[in-house]
Formats: structure tokens, C-alpha cells, sequence
């Protein structure tokens, strides 16, 4: 019997026109196949805009989880099929249904989850699902169709590589606000925005009325409801044109390409070939202030004693991990560590707090504190910082131009980007702000409310760091107190 209740399956994976003209053509093409072959087509199923190849991790009904192309029109289709609610399928063409072996698989047993199996038909003829040959042939198909997107993907994202090397616009994705669609050129009249808003958070706009600058807290700045509120009330359009907010103000301001840099897979590669709108150097300073505002960052460090305990055999730093017996400190091998020495995180970070604590009581130590605003620490950070980025830019440049493979290119970039990020973390951390915080109040409670990355540049404004000596086996499992030596430790009388 010929279908009825056929359903038309149409699809497009990128419709950068935002017309639906392909899918609009792939359905004319149907209907009129569905004519020939005297099927009805009772539901056309639309795919807009829709790839059959990327693949996101999803949970599945089990509650486990996997890595399945996103399809919730093709999935309706297939529950329609099973269901009875459609007795045929037609298409364009068979990769117009599927390019992902899973996917096809899915299809293959819903045709023939019922007897007769149910009718399948494409324009192209690719489609044949009716015997053995047909379903053997179609799963070689799919196959080829496969590793073409794979390939296809592959060749994408080394030519993104190769753009964010050579600090250039990859020439996708949405306009970014301040610079144009085309040309990826500076909009001045967004860019004096974008300068308005970086000063309304460090907190020296002149745009201020005497009254207001008097409501603002100059140190922390005028906050980004405030700003979105103001932008909304003087009808400054935003790239998309919705209205403003303070996430989206947060956002365009925080852009690594604001200040001429490249970004890929969301980590700064280099300064780009576009000018900076703000200054890359004041840029940072405006992140580390909307980094301290939100009390959490992707910068934020885990465990709180990175960068402070060092090895007392090798002298290298030790890194929080994770062993067989939970978390630990360790010189750690594959960061240039010998890895003969760890430390329970517990353990040492509960003896340091104690200390920490016990010092805070002293009023030279709060002395101390108070004239810590900007430390020779921060300063070392700073100069760290500036120098690691410019050897990123280096390596990216020698990439760019061939004179290193793209094997050697990562290997390379991986220890100055992981030195960046910490560089970057110490800078946002040790805001005046944390020591004023803390003193501000009952300092016990204060250091509870604290955040690691904040209890970490505490303890550097007290010393630089402890050395941690080697498990004595004398002493048993217990830790012991004596194993961490203060490198440096100022006079404590009162």
C-alpha cells in the first residue's frame, strides 16, 4: 500500500542567509516526488540550520551519558514512524537524513521495527532501505558522508588555528560589538561606548555629575545594571539589537579583541592585526575588577597553597592533585617537578590556616597587611605576565610562518600559557579590596568567607612561601608541623 500518512524530512546544516531557502527548495523537490510515486505527505518536518554530523554530550534515558548529534526533528520523525502516526518517510537525499552511522542505525531499525517494513523514498535515489543491498549500501554511504565531515571539520579548525596564530578574524560568527561584520573594522561610535563603559567600572569616568560621582564607589566602580540601565535610557543600540543588560555589558567589555588580542578556544593566543580599542594593560585591569566583583572566576586557583609550598629537594613548586588517598600537594613530574615529595592538601592547608590565623592577632602582622596594596609580588606577576605573553606572540609568529610544526607549536605554548593563567590569577586576586575585606571585620570569620585564590594571596603578603621537607618515617602516618619551613617570616613581636 502506498503511504498515507507519509512525513517529508527536510534539511540544511548552515543556512547563513537566515532565509530557510534551501529547505524550501528540498521540500518543492519532495512534494513533488511524494506526486510521482502517489504517496500524501502529511507532516513536513524541518531541519533549519541543523547539522547531522556535530555531535554534543547529552544524558541519555539510562542517566548515563554520551556524545549524540542534536536532532530533536529527526528524533520526532522516528517516534512517529514507530508509533504508527507516519507510514512513510521521504527525503532529498539519503545524507539529507543522516551523515552520523548511529543515527542510520536508529532509522534502519524503526523501518523495520513493523511489518511490511515502512516505505522510505529520496529525490536522489540514495535512499533505499527496502532489502539487504539497499540498507548494506546505504550504510557505506553514511560511512563516506562521515569521514567527509570529519575531514571537513578537521581542515576547519586547522585554518582557525592558523587565523588565531597570525592574530587574524576567522570571518565568523556574530558581530562582535565595536567592529564591523565585514572587515572586522573598529566602529568608533561603539568603540567610544566600549571606552565609557571600561571607565565606568575602574571608576574614573568624567561623565559623572558631581551627585552622582558622589553615589559611586570609586574603587569598586558603577555596577553593570547601572550601566546597562543608563545605555537603555539614552537608546544606545547594542549589536543584536536587544536591550541592554548587565551580563551583556559584562560580556562585550571582557572580550580579549576589546584590547587587540586573539583568543581561540576561549585562551588569548597573541595580539591581533586589528588595533585595540582599549589599551591591553587596562583592559586587565578592568577584568580583574569584574573578576573581583563576581567573587568567582575561571581564574580563581582550586587549591589555595599553589604557588606558596616548594620543594625542599628540587626547589620546584608543588601543585595541587589528586592521588590515591584524595588531595595532595606534589612536585609534580610533568610540570618539571622531581616527584619524590607530597603533602596531604588537608593536612598542610589546615596547619597554615592555624598559622595564618595566630599571625593575623598580631598588630604589626595587620600593620603589614594594611601597607600590602601593591606588593613587590604583584609587580613580579605583572612583569611575569607581559613577558610570557610576548613569547606566546613569538611562538605564534614562528608557527605562522612555518618555521615550527603545529606538534612543536603546542608542546611549546602549553607551559607559557598554564604560567600565563597563574600570572593571570595572582593579578586578580590580590586586589587591595581581599586585604581590606578581611581587616574590615572580625578577621577570623572574614578569612572563612574568603576564597582560595583570596587566602592564598593573603598568605604571600606574609611571607613568601613555605619549603616542605620530606615525610620522616620515624614519625609514622601523622603529619607533622615541622615538615613546612617558613622561607621568609617576618618578626612577630607585637
Amino acid at each position: 500500500m502506498k503511504p498515507t500518512r507519509a512525513v517529508l524530512l527536510v534539511r540544511i546544516s548552515d543556512d547563513k542567509a537566515k532565509d530557510a531557502a534551501g529547505v524550501g527548495r528540498q521540500e518543492e523537490d519532495g512534494r513533488a516526488l511524494a506526486e510521482r510515486l502517489g504517496w500524501q505527505i502529511a507532516e513536513v518536518v524541518v531541519e533549519n540550520d541543523t547539522s547531522a554530523y556535530k555531535r554534543r554530550r547529552i544524558k541519555l534515558p539510562d542517566g548515563s551519558t554520551a556524545l549524540r548529534t542534536a536532532r530533536p526533528g529527526f528524533r520526532s520523525v522516528l517516534d512517529k514512524l514507530a508509533a504508527g502516526e507516519r507510514d512513510g518517510l521521504l527525503a532529498y537525499d539519503l545524507d539529507r537524513v543522516a551523515r552520523d552511522p548511529r543515527d542510520l542505525e536508529d532509522l534502519i531499525d524503526t523501518v523495520e521495527s513493523r511489518r511490511p517494513h515502512i516505505p522510505v523514498a529520496s529525490v536522489t535515489g540514495s535512499l533505499r532501505l527496502d532489502d539487504d543491498s539497499g540498507i548494506s549500501m546505504a550504510r557505506v554511504m553514511v560511512a563516506i558522508a562521515n569521514k567527509s565531515s570529519r575531514d571537513t571539520a578537521r581542515r576547519v579548525a586547522r585554518k582557525h588555528e592558523q587565523l588565531a596564530a597570525e592574530g587574524k578574524w576567522n570571518g565568523g560568527g556574530f558581530r562582535g560589538y565595536g567592529f564591523s561584520a565585514k572587515g572586522h573594522e573598529v566602529v568608533e561610535e561603539e568603540a567610544a561606548i566600549l571606552r565609557e563603559i571600561g571607565a565606568r567600572i575602574l571608576g574614573d569616568w568624567d561623565g559623572w555629575t558631581p551627585e552622582q560621582r558622589e553615589e559611586i564607589d570609586l574603587e569598586t566602580g558603577e555596577s553593570l545594571n547601572a550601566v546597562a540601565a543608563d545605555l537603555e535610557r539614552r537608546k544606545v543600540p547594542s549589536a543584536t539589537g536587544v536591550p541592554w543588560s548587565g551580563r551583556s555589558v559584562g560580556s562585550i567589555i571582557s572580550k580579549p579583541s576589546v584590547a587587540g588580542l586573539r583568543a581561540h578556544r576561549d585562551e588569548v593566543v597573541g595580539k591581533a592585526v586589528w588595533p585595540a580599542i582599549i589599551e591591553p594593560a587596562r583592559w586587565q585591569l578592568i577584568c580583574e575588577r569584574l573578576a573581583m566583583r563576581a567573587g568567582t572566576t575561571d581564574l580563581t586557583l582550586q587549591r589555595w597553597l599553589n604557588g606558596v609550598l616548594k620543594c625542599s629537594l628540587c626547589g620546584h613548586m608543588l601543585t595541587g592533585s589528586h592521588g590515591n588517598g584524595g588531595a595532595r600537594y606534589w612536585c609534580a613530574t610533568p610540570q618539571g617537578g622531581c616527584g619524590k615529595l607530597a603533602v596531604k592538601a588537608v593536612f598542610v592547608e589546615d596547619e597554615v590556616e592555624r598559622q595564618v590565623l595566630e599571625l593575623l592577632g598580631k598588630p604589626r602582622i595587620l600593620e603589614q597587611l594594611r601597607s600590602a596594596a601593591d606588593t613587590a609580588v604583584t609587580a613580579d606577576a605583572r612583569k611575569e605576565l607581559a613577558e610570557d605573553e610576548a613569547q606566546l606572540k613569538e611562538l605564534a609568529g614562528m608557527y605562522g610562518r612555518k618555521e615550527t610544526s603545529l606538534a612543536e607549536y603546542k608542546e611549546a605554548r602549553e607551559p607559557v600559557q598554564r604560567r600565563i593563567k597563574e600570572s593571570r590569577a595572582l593579578l586578580t586576586s590580590r586586589a587591595p579590596m581581599v586585604l581590606r575585606r578581611l581587616l574590615a571585620g572580625d578577621v577570623v570569620d572574614g578569612w572563612g568567607k574568603l576564597m582560595p585564590a583570596d587566602k592564598r594571596e593573603v598568605v604571600l603578603s606574609l611571607l613568601p612561601g613555605y619549603e616542605v621537607l620530606p615525610h620522616d618515617r620515624s614519625w609514622g602516618n601523622k603529619f607533622r608541623a615541622e615538615r613546612l619551613v617558613p622561607i621568609e617570616w617576618p618578626d612577630p613581636k607585637a
